[in-house]
C-alpha cells in the first residue's frame, strides 16, 4: 500500500463502492421491471479498478468488455451515464440509446466501443497497439476479457499478432471461474489462463483478482514493460462471479447456493474496506459518509435517467452511415 498515497487508496475504495451501489441498484430496477437487461460487475471491482489505476487514464487506450462497470466508472463514466444506457435514453453517451447496455464508448477517455460477440474486441486492441507503435507513441492499450473468451480464435490471433510485432498491449483476463454456465475446467485443460501466454511468446502472470492492490501491481508491471518497448503481456486476475452471468441467467441450474455463499467471504469490496480500516484510513464516520453519498448519487442518477427522453425513431438511422467524409 505504500506505493499509493492515502488519498489515492481512498479514491480507489470510493470507486469500488460507487460501482457496487450502482450495480445493486441496477438489479433492483430489473426486478421491478423498469429496465430490460443488466450485466453485473459485482465481485470484479478490485480487478477493474486496480487495472484502471495502473494506466495513464485519459491517455492510454482501453478496449473493455461488457462486465466492466467498475473499470468504466474509474475512467470517467458516471452512474447517470450508466443509467441512461440501462434505460435506452437518447442522451446515453456510448450510443445515444442504440446499443444494448454495457457496450461502452468514451471518446474523451480513449475507450472504444465494442460489440456483443465475445473476444471480438481483442483484434481491435492489437490494431490500436500497432498504430501506437507505428506512430512512435508511448501509450499503452489495455483490453479485458472473461476467461471463457480465451477459447475464442479472435483472442489467440490478437495475442499472437501482438507478440510477433511486440505491440504495447496488455491483455487482462478477468477469470471469474464461469463462462456463463461452464466451469473453468470445461473451458481449458490448464489450471491458469496465465499459462496460455507461454505458448504465444509473451509474459503471463496470475494475480488475486479480489485484491485491488495485487491487480494494480500486476497490471502496472505489464503496462510499464509495454510502454518501455517490452511488448505485450497477459495478466490473469482470479476472482468469482458472485451474481448470475446476467439478469437473464438462472445460476441455480449450474452451481449451488453454498458455493456462492462461500465465495462471498472473498468479496473484494469488504476485503479492501477491512485493510483501510486496519490502516486507520476509514473510520466508521467516514465510511458512513461515503455510503450515504454513494447511495444518494445512484438514486438521483436512476430518477434522472428514467425521466430523460427516449430517442426519436429516426435517430436509428444516424450516425450509422457517414454523411460527410473529409479527405486528406
Amino acid at each position: 500500500m505504500d506505493e499509493l498515497s492515502n488519498d489515492t487508496l481512498l479514491e480507489i475504495f470510493w470507486t469500488m463502492l460507487l460501482s457496487r451501489r450502482t450495480d445493486e441498484r441496477a438489479w433492483t430496477l430489473h426486478r421491478q421491471g423498469r429496465i430490460a437487461f443488466h450485466v453485473s460487475a459485482i465481485g470484479h471491482e478490485a480487478t477493474q479498478v486496480g487495472a484502471a489505476y495502473a494506466l495513464r487514464r485519459g491517455e492510454d487506450w482501453v478496449v473493455p468488455y461488457y462486465r466492466d462497470l467498475a473499470l468504466i466508472l474509474a475512467l470517467g463514466f458516471t452512474p447517470y451515464d450508466f443509467m441512461l444506457g440501462l434505460m435506452g435514453r437518447r442522451d446515453e453517451p456510448s450510443s445515444g440509446g442504440r446499443q444494448m447496455p454495457s457496450h461502452w464508448s468514451i471518446p474523451r477517455a480513449h475507450v472504444i466501443s465494442t460489440g456483443s460477440p465475445v473476444a471480438a474486441q481483442s483484434p481491435h486492441a492489437a490494431g490500436l497497439g500497432l498504430a501506437i507503435k507505428l506512430r512512435g507513441d508511448d501509450r499503452v492499450v489495455l483490453t479485458t476479457i472473461g476467461e471463457g473468451s480465451t477459447s475464442q480464435g479472435d483472442w489467440y490471433e490478437a495475442v499472437n499478432f501482438s507478440a510477433i510485432h511486440q505491440l504495447p498491449v496488455v491483455f487482462l483476463v478477468e477469470n471469474n471461474q464461469y463462462a456463463i454456465s461452464e466451469r473453468l475446467d470445461k473451458q481449458m485443460h490448464v489450471p491458469s489462463v496465465a499459462e496460455k501466454a507461454c505458448g504465444l511468446g509473451l509474459p503471463g502472470v496470475s494475480a488475486d483478482g479480489t485484491d485491488v492492490l495485487a491487480v494494480y501491481q500486476a497490471v502496472k508491471a505489464a503496462v510499464d514493460r509495454a510502454r518501455s518497448g517490452g511488448g505485450p503481456g497477459l495478466v490473469e486476475a482470479r476472482s468469482y462471479r458472485i451474481t448470475p452471468h446476467s439478469s437473464d441467467d438462472d445460476d441455480r441450474s449450474y452451481r449451488s447456493r453454498e458455493e456462492v455463499e462461500q465465495n462471498k467471504k472473498s468479496d473484494p469490496l469488504l476485503l479492501f474496506q477491512a485493510r483501510l480500516e486496519e490502516k486507520g484510513l476509514l473510520p466508521k464516520e467516514k465510511l458512513r459518509e461515503m455510503e450515504d453519498r454513494a447511495r444518494q448519487i445512484v438514486e438521483e442518477a436512476a430518477k434522472k435517467a428514467e425521466a430523460a427522453p427516449l430517442p426519436e425513431a429516426a435517430d436509428a438511422l444516424h450516425p450509422v452511415y457517414a454523411e460527410e467524409v473529409a479527405n486528406g
